[in-house]
């Protein structure tokens, strides 16, 4: 069962209080902790958000307004400016899912800013939706538009949520007229998927119209007469400027009148109109241009029993008027009629049932760059290990340790010269605290000569003498390694300077291999716009034979399995199925027989080409009976030469975020960078080496 639903518009006014209010008030009576979550919000720490004040005192929500949302609007748009999307992105997941650990549900709202170019902002809320990994409720404003016009906005709201990746539960057309609901229906039905559940609510007047009292805050407007009736709907405006016969002629129910403040005569006429029963209901009096009525007149007022609201405003009559026309009503927190009424539209026109069957049976299989590298940080959080990075006389290094420690997602040893470290820090104006970081300089580390002899003891036998292994032991691989391998650190990553050979060569020597595994290989963790694909060996193993190929197949798809990725394994090659020969895809063919003989259990192809391994379309037209074709996740290459270039490729050509290399089949977790690695680069490696140490 999903235990979440994003609420979207295309604009705003759309209605979206209704269904918010509805759906809450649907779950309520199914799940006993709800939450409701706005990412970005309208207004400020002092202006507080209008749907949050409504959902959190109607439904009498535990969590505090601070928890309710991620950003402010001038917030996110600062971020957004300063290119800190994938911060923002990342600010929203975290704060979602402390909601969604502690909620039964959480219903989550997307912006309908009425200022911000309407295609950027939809774009916006695809992005999060699908970061969350929820499924989306489309809400369309009917209001003055025919049923094509209706129909061709549903399909083309749908359509981009589906093309992107997000499965859309139900699309509402909002505001329709009554006597087109069934059409609307009908044709939405008839265009949209099955899997989307259409609903048509009809346009209310009574939701539609403001408030005196919602006039009165958009206006700035002073209270002058009749608190207790701020109310009242108004369904109309007029301009109160001629003759009081004439005047009186034109009042229809729920009228607002807008007349210059020295108008006495049109002010009386109006509370005099409003209680006879000759004339419509006056909502309310706006008496314009910042004069007060005469004395006379309020002395007149003041003595009346029933007195509709009064206000006062700077403006003239033509600009009060302006502005009058351009309020949309909301439904206040304190409206219990407004309230009551979206409740019941909401209910009279929704199908509950088959709502909840929807939400009921969604499942995501879905995982963004973003989502992945949020669980990966979440995850490494959740149990500390302690890390080593010998090549601390790199600024990288230090930024990206700088990251880590402030995040306070590993411990950490960095190896170098102390003084030359300090300095580089204070240089690069970071605010790592040095009390929580080790700083091992290992010429004169109280574990050295214990290091160099167990080197010793480890190597004697291929003839590595004392004094070599006390050479060696300088080498700021070696001595990381071996921190490692005496349990004074969980895991190392280096090769930012050095190469990967230098990196692993004390690996290979003496962490040695897992039980059962013959091949130190390696995998990338590529993180493609609409999910993260694993990809092996694209930098240890040259030109792997047939055991060696299934060897690394086995490690890639457990190391999938490890990071939350099924497994469906495509051994790649020029050809697919039985479709090719050559020594080159017999190889693959006997590697790939060789993995489902000594694992069954895994879902594997081979041997396939790329394009039928990730394409739906080309993998059910060359392989129509393939359990992974068209959606393999774990991609093996068949030699180093194809793996590395296709990864570089992949990432320059798509934007992709690769994450790795990380190796694999090591007793613990020694991991390489590249020498033209990022400080990101970094951060992601360190992360996925702690996973690891959990692990092993």
């Amino acid at each position: 069962m999903t235990s979440a639903i994003y609420l979207t518009t295309t604009e705003p006014f759309s209605g979206k209080s209704i269904f918010a209010l509805g759906l809450m008030n649907m779950l309520a009576s199914k799940a006993e902790r709800l939450a409701y979550f706005k990412p970005i919000i309208s207004g400020s720490k002092k202006s507080r958000d209008r749907r949050l004040e409504l959902i959190s005192k109607q439904f009498n929500l535990t969590q505090s307004y601070e928890e309710m949302y991620a950003f402010t609007r001038k917030n996110a748009i600062k971020e957004i400016n300063n290119r800190n999307e994938a911060y923002l992105i990342d600010s929203i997941i975290e704060k979602f899912n402390i909601l969604k650990d502690n909620a039964d549900f959480v219903v989550v709202e997307g912006t309908d800013f009425t200022d911000v170019n309407t295609n950027v902002e939809f774009d916006g809320n695809i992005t999060v939706a699908k970061n969350l990994g929820i499924p989306a409720a489309i809400i369309l404003n009917g209001a003055d538009r025919s049923t094509s016009e209706i129909v061709d906005l549903a399909l083309a709201s749908a359509n981009s949520y589906l093309s992107r990746g997000v499965q859309v539960l139900t699309l509402i057309a909002n505001k329709v007229q009554p006597s087109k609901l069934d059409e609307v229906k009908r044709r939405l039905r008839y265009v949209l998927p099955e899997s989307i559940l259409v609903n048509v609510i009809p346009s209310h007047q009574q939701l539609s119209n403001p408030t005196m009292g919602e006039i009165m805050e958009s206006l700035g407007a002073k209270l002058l007469f009749g608190k207790e009736f701020l109310t009242n709907r108004v369904d109309h405006s007029i301009v109160g400027a001629m003759q009081l016969h004439n005047f009186l002629d034109r009042l229809d129910q729920n009228t607002l009148v807008v007349t210059p403040g020295d108008r006495g005569d049109i002010l009386v006429g109006s509370l005099q109109a409003n209680i006879s029963r000759n004339f419509g209901k006056v909502a309310g009096v706006i008496v314009s241009g910042g004069m007060y009525p005469e004395s006379t007149i309020v002395k007149l007022i003041e003595g009346l029993e029933t007195v509709v609201p009064v206000l006062q405003v700077e403006d003239g009559t033509f600009m009060v008027v302006t502005n009058v026309n351009q309020i949309r009503a909301r439904i206040a927190p304190n409206d219990k009629d407004k309230i009551a009424l979206a409740i019941r539209l909401f209910d009279s026109h929704v199908d509950e049932k088959a709502l909840s069957e929807r939400i009921t049976s969604f499942n995501s299989t879905i995982l963004t760059p973003r989502m992945f590298q949020y669980q990966i940080v979440r995850r490494a959080k959740s149990h500390k290990k302690h890390i080593v990075l010998p090549e601390g006389n790199d600024e990288r290094i230090l930024k990206a340790a700088d990251m880590l420690l402030r995040q306070e997602i590993v411990e950490l040893t960095i190896l170098g010269d102390r003084d030359e470290i300090r300095s580089n820090i204070s240089k690069l104006n970071l605010s790592m605290d040095l009390d929580k970081v080790n700083i091992e300089d290992p010429a004169i580390s109280p574990s050295f000569e214990d290091y160099a002899m167990t080197l010793y003891e480890l190597r004697k036998n291929k003839g590595l003498s004392l004094a070599t292994a006390r050479d060696l032991m300088h080498d700021v691989s070696y001595f990381g390694t071996m921190m490692v391998y005496k349990g004074d650190a969980d895991g190392m990553v280096s090769g930012a300077i050095h190469t990967t050979q230098h990196t692993i060569r004390p690996a290979l020597q003496f962490v040695k291999t897992k039980p059962g595994v013959n091949t130190v290989s390696s995998v990338f963790f590529m993180c493609l716009p609409n999910r993260v694909s694993v990809f092996g060996d694209c930098a240890v193993v040259p030109n792997p034979t047939t055991e060696q190929l299934a060897d690394i197949a086995i490690s890639s798809a457990e190391s999938a399995q490890m990071f939350g990725i099924e497994p469906k394994i495509a051994m790649l090659s020029y050809s697919s199925g039985s479709s090719g020969s050559g020594e080159e895809v017999e190889k693959v063919r006997a590697a790939t027989e060789l993995v489902k003989s000594r694992r069954p259990d895994l879902k594997i192809e081979g041997p396939i080409q790329y394009d039928a391994a990730v394409d739906p379309v080309v993998g059910k037209q060359k392989l129509p009976n393939s359990e992974v074709a068209g959606q393999a996740s774990v991609l093996i290459f068949p030699d180093l030469n194809t793996g590395n270039n296709t990864y570089k490729a992949v990432q320059r050509e798509t934007g992709a975020i690769a994450i790795g290399p990380m190796l694999q089949g090591l007793n613990k977790p020694v991991n390489d960078l590249s020498r033209g690695c990022t400080v990101i680069d970094i951060f992601n490696t360190v992360v996925i080496t702690a996973i690891q140490a959990q692990e092993s």
